[in-house]
C-alpha cells in the first residue's frame, strides 16, 4: 500500500473513531471514593491514545517511570491497569494469582469464527481447568514431550542440511523463514504427525491456512483495534479473516474425519506412546465420562491456538537470539567454545546437553530477558481488590510488562545491553523459564504461564546451538543486523535475518 494511501486511510479511522466515541462514552462514574491507580492527563475522547507508540510495551515503560508501578492508562474507550514492576508483578501473579487467573481476549475477537472457545485465552472456569488438566498429563507432558525428540532432531537435520547446501552454492539464506519453517514442521508433526507422513500437502496446506490467518488478522489498525471502530469492518479486513477462518474449519473437519475412520493399530492400542496431539484430543472428545465435553470447534480452535502460538513465540526468540550473537562476535565465540569442549566436534549438540553448557543457556536466558515473545501478559481482575493501596474493581483489564520488568534498572545492570555473563552468577543462575522469579517472566508465571516453554526451551537451545556449533555467519550488506521489533504486542523481529552460512563442520562428519 502507498504510504500516503496508508496514512489517509489511518486519519480516516482516527476521526471516524473519535465521532463514535462522542456517542458511545456515557456518563462517567462517579470515582470520588476510589483510590484508583495514578493516570497521565488524558485528552478527551481519546485518552492516552497520544502518548502510547506502536510499540506499546516500550511507551508503557516509559510512561511507568513517570507515573509509577501501578498506573491506569485509557485507550480510546478501554481502561486498562499496567503493572511495571516485579513486586506488583508477585502481587498479581502469585499473592492473588487466582483472583485473577482469567484472561481478556484482545484485538479483533468480533470476527473470530471459534468466538467463545479459546483455551488460551478463556476466562478462569470449568473448560479453562480441564483442559489445563489434559496439556499437563497428556498432551504437553514430560513423557509426551519426550517421544517427540526424534521429531525435533529429525527437522534440526533438515535446517542443518539446507544451510550446508547453501553454504556449498554460495547463497544467501533467510534465516527467518527457514526457522519460522522448522518451527511450523514441528509443531505440525507433533500435532497431526499421522497426516503429515500420510499426506505432506494436506499438512503444507493447514500450515498455510494459518499463516494466512495470522497475516489477515495483522492488517487492522492501532483504532480498529481499540477503540470503537472495532465493532464496524471498515475495509474488509474482518470478512477476510472470516474466510480464512472458515477454509481453516473446513480442512480441520476433513482431517478429524480421516482419523476417525482410520481403525486402531497396534501401536496406538498400547498407551499413549506413538499419538499425536489430534489423537488424543478426539479421545477425549469421544469420551463419555470427561468432565467437560468437548466439541469439534474446541478442537479445531485449540490445534489453531497452540500452532500460532508456539510457531511465534519460538521463531522470535530463535531469531533474536541469533541476530544478538551476529551483532556481539565475541558472544558467538565463547558460546562455540564451550560447545566445543563439551560436545566436540564428532556429534551434534543434542538436548541432553543443555545441562552441562551454562553458557548457552545464558544466552538464551539474555535473550528472552531482553526480547520477552510475549511482553505484556493479559489478566483480568475476577473481584474488588486492593493492590499497593489502589482499588481495583472487579473486570478490570491488567497489563503486566515484562518487557518493563526485565529492563528494571533497579533490578539488572545495564539493562538494556545483550550481557549473557549476567546469568552465570549465583544470584541470577538459578533463574528459570518457568517464572518462579518475579523479575525474569519471559513465558508469564502462575496459573496461566506458558504451557508450551519446556518444548520452546528445548527448540531454542539446541537449534541456536547447532547453528553456531556448524556454521559461521556474514550477514547480508554489513557486519550487524539491523534490529526492530514489529508492532503493538509483539516481540518478533521486524526485519528478515538474510545472511551467508559458512560451513564450520562437515555434517557428514557428525
Amino acid at each position: 500500500m502507498d504510504p500516503l494511501v496508508d496514512i489517509s486511510c489511518y486519519c480516516v479511522l482516527f476521526f471516524i473513531s473519535v465521532i463514535l466515541s462522542f456517542v458511545a462514552i456515557g456518563p462517567m462514574i462517579n470515582s470520588n471514593k476510589l483510590r484508583l491507580p495514578p493516570s497521565p492527563p488524558a485528552l478527551p475522547i481519546i485518552g492516552h491514545t497520544h502518548l502510547l507508540s506502536s510499540r506499546l510495551p516500550e511507551a508503557l515503560k516509559t510512561l511507568a517511570h513517570r507515573y509509577g508501578p501501578l498506573m491506569q492508562i485509557r485507550m480510546v474507550n478501554t481502561t486498562y491497569v499496567v503493572v511495571s514492576d516485579a513486586t506488583t508483578a508477585e502481587e498479581i501473579l502469585k499473592t492473588h494469582d487466582i483472583v485473577f487467573a482469567s484472561k481478556f481476549g484482545q484485538g479483533i475477537t468480533q470476527h473470530n469464527i471459534y468466538e467463545g472457545l479459546s483455551f488460551v485465552n478463556s476466562t478462569y472456569g470449568k473448560y479453562w481447568r480441564f483442559m489445563k488438566k489434559l496439556c499437563m498429563t497428556k498432551l504437553f507432558a514430560g513423557s509426551q514431550l519426550d517421544q517427540f525428540i526424534h521429531i525435533r532432531e529429525q527437522e534440526t537435520s533438515k535446517l542443518l542440511n539446507s544451510l550446508e547446501k547453501k553454504s556449498k552454492d554460495g547463497e544467501p539464506c533467510d534465516l527467518s523463514v527457514e526457522l519460522e519453517t522448522l518451527t511450523q514442521n514441528m509443531i505440525c508433526r507433533m500435532a497431526i504427525g499421522r497426516r503429515c507422513l500420510e499426506n505432506p500437502d494436506q499438512a503444507m496446506e493447514i500450515r498455510r491456512l494459518i499463516k494466512d490467518i495470522v497475516e489477515t488478522a495483522a492488517k487492522f489498525y492501532f483504532i480498529e483495534v481499540y477503540g470503537p471502530l472495532k465493532k464496524f469492518d471498515i475495509f474488509g479486513n474482518g470478512m477476510k479473516l472470516k474466510l480464512a477462518m472458515w477454509r481453516y474449519d473446513e480442512l480441520a473437519e476433513k482431517i478429524m474425519k480421516e482419523y476417525e475412520k482410520e481403525e486402531d493399530d497396534e501401536m496406538k492400542s498400547s498407551g499413549t506412546e506413538g499419538k499425536d496431539v489430534m489423537d488424543i484430543l478426539l479421545e477425549t472428545y469421544k469420551d463419555p465420562d470427561a468432565e467437560v465435553r468437548l466439541t469439534r470447534d474446541h478442537i479445531k480452535y485449540f490445534f489453531m491456538e497452540i500452532f500460532m502460538a508456539a510457531v511465534d513465540t519460538t521463531t522470535a526468540a530463535t531469531q533474536w537470539a541469533m541476530a544478538k550473537l551476529f551483532n556481539h562476535p565475541q558472544v558467538f565465540k565463547r558460546l562455540r567454545d564451550e560447545i566445543d569442549s563439551v560436545v566436540g566436534s564428532k556429534r551434534l549438540v543434542r538436548e541432553s546437553d543443555i545441562p552441562n553448557l551454562p553458557y548457552l543457556q545464558a544466552v538464551i536466558k539474555e535473550t528472552l530477558r531482553l526480547h520477552p515473545p510475549g511482553p505484556l501478559l493479559r489478566r483480568q481482575c475476577f473481584e474488588d481488590m486492593k493492590i499497593n493501596g489502589y482499588d481495583i474493581k472487579a473486570g478490570t483489564k491488567i497489563f503486566v510488562n515484562v518487557y518493563a520488568i526485565m529492563r528494571d534498572p533497579s533490578i539488572w545492570i545495564d539493562p538494556d545491553k545483550f550481557v549473557p555473563e549476567r546469568f552465570l552468577d549465583n544470584s541470577t543462575k538459578v533463574m528459570d523459564l518457568k517464572g518462579h522469579n518475579y523479575s525474569f517472566l519471559p513465558f508469564g508465571s502462575g496459573r496461566r504461564a506458558c504451557l508450551g516453554s519446556s518444548h520452546a526451551s528445548f527448540v531454542m537451545h539446541v537449534t541456536v546451538g547447532a547453528l553456531v556449533q556448524c556454521f559461521d555467519w556474514k550477514v547480508e550488506g554489513g557486519d550487524k543486523v539491523d534490529i526492530e521489533t514489529v508492532k503493538i504486542y509483539s516481540g518478533a523481529i521486524a526485519r528478515s535475518l538474510v545472511c551467508y552460512p559458512t560451513a564450520h563442520l562437515s555434517l557428514s562428519d557428525v
